[in-house]
This record gives structure tokens, sequence and C-alpha cells, in this order.
């Protein structure tokens, strides 16, 4: 009889090894910042609590079940209330919550105190990307691009193995220096969108025309990733987050060279550029930008997204179609892409369509035709 015991003891208590082993992957992340631990002891002090609070209960009711059974003559107790009973669980629960909420309120201070950041960084959603823009008071100018899904197409379309950072994966991340405390100024350009890194144990919405507030200080250099949580529209599970975290030197170089780049960008903006330069620039920024919708051959998908060989745009006036791409077209698919891209990126894209898939416009999109039609923007 013990030696059964012993084995059916034995036995759940590996049962419950192995359901707690599987559990734990499906818990929160400890994190790798100070707020994402705190987060996560909470949780687990609160899952505590409340676990022992279940235990307590349907122990007593089990017990109460099992004592007073109908088959041992109990006969039920002939009353409706119990003040005494009444005022302890009232009272009890009470002590408990405030006991709770103490901790939590403490969690939550920190988590918004955005005060006495090292650096700012403004992270803006569009349908389905993210914007990530510098803003350093120690500089004249600011730099910001865009961040893009990365992950091949084929794989999308089980063409290809996936890998282990399936969807994950961005051409352009996000970067900040390790252990300083950087502030993000969380918004939206079109929809509502959510930016989260679990590791950060951070995450907040991002509305249009409203701006939030987060911060993080990450204290050990590595690549940390994330995704939209709010669904935004068709792609929102392509638009994926990828922060790398580089030791402070190598971010404050990496920084230097990219406000050099922003200057000789912008001064491309004057620049007249060959058939040749156009198309491959143009290439590219379709492959990133309009393949998706457009196909890789130009096809589309009618009726939501028009072909653009042998479409009467690609062929006809040069600066509506420069227009169209630039201002998109109310009430359908075609987004703007005024802000999304800049005069080079606008001009080479509108050049490679009219050039590509059977077309041959004939003429020329340079950046100062896009300052033009923009207003000088």
């Amino acid at each position: 009889m013990k030696k059964a015991i012993f084995q059916v003891v034995s036995a759940l208590t590996l049962a419950a090894v192995a359901v707690l082993a599987q559990a734990d992957e499906l818990n929160l992340r400890p994190g790798v910042t100070e707020i994402s631990r705190e987060v996560y002891d909470l949780h687990m002090d609160i899952l505590g609590i409340c676990v022992g609070i279940g235990l307590v209960v349907f122990g007593v009711l089990f017990w109460s079940v099992y004592a007073h059974r109908k088959s041992r003559g109990q006969e039920p107790a002939q009353f409706h209330h119990n003040t005494k009973l009444e005022i302890v669980w009232t009272v009890v629960p009470t002590i408990i919550l405030v006991l709770m909420a103490i901790p939590a309120t403490q969690v939550l201070v920190a988590m918004y105190d955005t005060g006495g950041e090292d650096m700012t960084v403004e992270v803006r959603g569009y349908q389905w990307k993210w914007q990530y823009k510098y803003l350093d008071e120690d500089y004249n100018r600011t730099f910001s691009f865009f961040s893009n899904l990365a992950t091949p197409r084929a794989q999308i379309a089980n063409r290809q193995v996936k890998t282990d950072t399936y969807l994950l994966e961005v051409d352009r991340p996000l970067r900040i220096p390790a252990n300083r405390k950087v502030r993000f100024l969380i918004t939206a350009e079109d929809v509502i969108h959510a930016w989260w890194v679990p590791d950060f144990g951070i995450k907040r919405d991002a509305v249009p025309g409203v701006v939030n507030d987060l911060w993080a200080i990450v204290p050990e250099p590595g690549i940390y990733r994330g995704q939209c949580t709010e669904l935004c529209g068709k792609d929102h599970g392509f638009m994926p987050i990828v922060v790398e975290v580089l030791p402070e030197a190598e971010f404050d170089a990496w920084y230097a060279s990219q406000i050099s780049t922003e200057v000789v960008r912008t001064e491309s903006f004057d620049a007249t550029f060959t058939h040749e330069e156009l198309m491959a620039k143009g290439e590219e920024v379709y492959g990133t930008y309009c393949a998706t919708c457009h196909l890789a051959d130009g096809q589309g998908i009618p009726p939501a997204f028009p072909a653009i060989a042998g479409s009467a745009v690609a062929v006809g006036s040069r600066d509506e179609h420069l227009r169209l791409v630039i201002e998109g077209v109310t009430g359908s698919a075609m987004m703007p892409f005024g802000k999304q891209l800049d005069p080079v990126e606008l001009a080479s894209v509108v050049h490679f369509q009219r050039h590509s898939f059977g077309n041959n416009a004939g003429d020329m999109s340079q950046p100062t035709d896009v300052i033009n039609l923009s207003g000088g923007q």
C-alpha cells in the first residue's frame, strides 16, 4: 500500500514539474531592464497571492462538502447570515487589495517617470512600418528613418523554410545606447498602433494626434525584438520592432556618422541623377514600399491594387504620377508617401515605374521636381 501511494505521489510530482515547465514558457519574461524585472516580480507576487486565496477558498469548500455530507448524518444549519463572518470576508479582502495596490502603484509611478532622459526618440507608426526620429538638442539637425519588415516574401508564401526570427526582422533597427535613459515619444500617422518590446517591459499605444511616452534603461547590449500589438489593418502582423542596444562608445560613433550622412542626404536633394541611377534607386524603393501591393512584376491585384504595367498613370503626366505617389488617393488603399520618402526616393521610384514593366514614358523625374510639387517642402 505504501509503495502504491509513493508511486502515485511520485507520478503527480513529475506531472506537476512538467506542467510548471510548460507554464513557464507562457509566463511573462523577466526582461533585461529594471522596470521589466519589477513588473515580473509584481506579477509573480500577485499570482502567488491569488493562488493562495484559491487554495484556501477551495480547500474550505471541499472540506465542508466532505465533512458535512448527508451520508454522515449531518443536518444543515438553519441560518441566513453571520455578521462576524460577513465582516471578516469584507475586511480581509480589502486588506489584501491594499497590500497588492501599494507595490503596484510604486511600479506604475516608476514606469511613467520619463524625466531626466539622456536622449529622446520619436516613434511613429504607419501602415505598416515604424519611423524613428532622433531628437537631440546638441545638434542643429535631427535624422529619421523607416524600419520595414525584412523577412523574405518567399518565407511568407511558404516557398522557403521559416527562420527563428520569422516576421521579426527589419531592414533598419532602432539603435540606442546601453546604460542611458532613453525616452520614447509614441504616436501614429494613420490608425492606432502599439509599440511593444517585451524584454524592456514597456508597451504604449500609438494614437494619431496624441503623443504618449515611455522610457527604458537597457544595461546589456544586444538585439531585442517586439511587435505592434494593436490590430491596425491587413499587414498588422508584418510590422515588427527590432531594437539594437550598442555599447555607449559604439553608439556615439554611429550617431555621429548618421548626422554626417544626413547632411550628405539632404544635399543630394539638389542633385541631378542619370537614368541608370534613378532606375537602381527606384527599384530598391519599389521593392521595399510598393511590391507588397502592386507585386514585383507590376501586375498588381486589381481592383484594390491596380497594375502599374501599362497603366494610364505610369505612361501619362509625370507630374500627376508624382502627385499621386506624394499625396495618395483618398478612400483607397493608396496611401500618401510624401512624409515617408524623401525627394530622391520619390523621384526615383516614379521614374522606375514609368520605365519598367513594359512602360517607357521617356521622361525624367528629379528630386527638384518633387520639391516643386510639394511646395518647396
